[in-house]
């Protein structure tokens, strides 16, 4: 599944979203260009799945085990949650985005990738930490240290 975190590349919808959000609380947006509001994703923080694979290789036999959180939000709902930590108020200023942009849209598009993690549960004992809503907090607030010239606090964000 998609792990992310404060450190994920500039070119992911995740951290273009998150940076986006960080220049419209320091008070200088950009336009944000966007494909598929609509894709939904199982989104969760990279630390959790470095502490599966932890796990996995601690485990007595090669097996297989998936990470994720088993649940899915859309690009949208991603937006909304960054946006929502901005300290504007709703709606998002249609002027700062452009929404079904062809050239990052993917034609041959998944709609929906969600993991079912319960192996990793019952047999490693695993389960995510971070949920939805701290991830996006913790990568908005990453990138708004940076765009406040200030560097982020690991694990303090």
């Amino acid at each position: 599944m998609n792990h992310e975190s404060e450190r994920r590349g500039e070119e992911f919808v995740t951290r273009k979203i998150s940076m986006w959000a960080a220049s419209v609380a320091v008070g200088h947006p950009y336009r944000l260009r966007l494909g598929n509001l609509d894709a939904r994703r199982d989104w969760g923080y990279a630390p959790d799945y470095v502490d599966l694979m932890w796990r996995v290789l601690q485990h007595d036999r090669a097996d297989d085990f998936v990470g994720a959180t088993g649940e899915t939000h859309t690009v949208w709902d991603f937006l909304n949650s960054a946006y929502a930590l901005t300290g504007h108020g709703f709606p998002i200023d249609e002027r700062w985005l452009e929404i079904g942009a062809q050239d990052l849209t993917r034609p041959a598009e998944v709609h929906e990738l969600r993991g079912d993690a319960s192996k990793a549960k019952r047999v490693l004992g695993w389960e995510p930490t971070v949920r939805f809503a701290e991830l996006v907090r913790r990568m908005v607030a990453a990138d708004y240290a940076r765009a406040a010239g200030r560097p982020p606090l690991a694990g303090r964000t």
